[in-house]
Parts: C-alpha cells; structure tokens; sequence
C-alpha cells in the first residue's frame, strides 16, 4: 500500500497530477479542490489510496488523511466505486458527509453527479455506521459555495493558465454557477471553464 507520495509536482491535469518521486512520475488522481492547492515546481504531498483492478493500479491523492480515509470508508457501500467516492469528496468535505449521514441528508447527497434520490437513501443507510459523528462545525457545503470561484481561479493558475484567461473562464461559468441549486460542483465548473478556454485558443 502507497500511504502517500512526497515530491515535485512535474505536471498538472484537470483530474490528475503527476509528483516526481525519486525519478519517477508517479500519476495521482485528485479532486479540483486538491489540485487547486498545487503548483508545477514545487513540492506537495499527498496522501494516497491505491486502487487496484485486473487492468490497472491507479493512484488517487488527498490533501490530508481525514479525506483519504473517508474516500475508502465510502466505497465500502455498495455501488460506490473510486470515481463516485472522488466525486462525493469533490462536492462536500469529509466532514459535510458525515454530517449528511448523521442527519439524513438526501439534498446533500443527491448534489453529487451520479446519486439519486434511491441511491442517496441507501448510502445513508449502508453509511449510518460507518462514517462516524462529524468534528466540526462547518455547514454543509459552505466552504463550496462560498469559495468555488477562488478554488476554480486557484484551479486554473495551476494548470498554467494566465491570470487574465482564469478571470474570464471563472466570469464564463458564472451563470452555470449561480443556477446550481445548493453549493456550486467545482468539479464541473472546471471542466465547462476547460472548454470555453479551448474555445478561445
């Protein structure tokens, strides 16, 4: 098992980042929200869960442990793959899951891409115990929806953007933005910005 992965940020992707550990490019798969947080040249670490299938061993990467284990937690519920645990941790934090479950939150989970409001109500019962109690005290999605045009901005700097081109990317999906009902998906405001700058070019 990798634990985690400590080095120099070689390249940066939309879903992934690429950390050169000892000589060797190690392919980590990241939500936005951690990718947002890394810079080409510079060093990072990311702790890390190592999935492995017949046709491949792929790497996903958090920002801390809190996130890591939360993401393995959930795919111990049926249905909950890799892809969807990634996605749930891209849209709420460890801590807003546990307290989506806690309380029986259906909106909460059914703000993810992929979940219904039948799958929410299964996960809610196959996560009951499994979660824990949350530790905090951040409201559900609030550092989301309150900080998703710095976390996409910041998003896209990384992936090498100019300034000038992230400020009108993040202007271009405002509108998609603000019609989201609940906290803004960062995930898929990155790729519709993506696009509008591959419009541009």
């Amino acid at each position: 098992m990798i634990a985690f992965v400590s080095g120099t940020v070689a390249a940066l992707a939309p879903d992934a980042a690429v950390v050169e550990v000892g000589g060797v490019g190690m392919a980590v798969q990241c939500s936005p929200d951690t990718l947002s947080a890394l810079r080409v040249g510079q060093a990072a670490k990311l702790h890390t869960s190592l999935v492995v299938r017949e046709d491949s061993l792929t790497l996903y990467g958090f920002a801390d442990d809190d996130e890591r284990q939360t993401f393995e937690l959930l795919q111990t519920a049926s249905g909950v793959g890799p892809r969807l645990a990634q996605a749930m941790l891209a849209v709420h934090s460890p801590d807003a899951l546990r307290r989506a479950v806690a309380t029986a939150d259906e909106k909460a989970l059914t703000a993810v891409p992929g979940i219904g409001k039948k799958g929410a109500q299964k996960l809610l019962l196959e996560l009951k115990d499994r979660l824990g109690a949350p530790v905090g005290t951040a409201a559900l999605g609030s550092p989301v929806s309150q900080g998703w045009r710095d976390q996409l901005h910041a998003a896209l700097i990384g992936l090498g953007y100019a300034t000038r081109e992230a400020d009108e990317a993040v202007t271009a999906v405002t509108p998609q933005a603000e019609a989201t009902e609940g906290a803004p998906q960062v995930g898929q405001l990155l790729k519709a910005a993506l696009q509008t700058l591959n419009r541009a070019r």
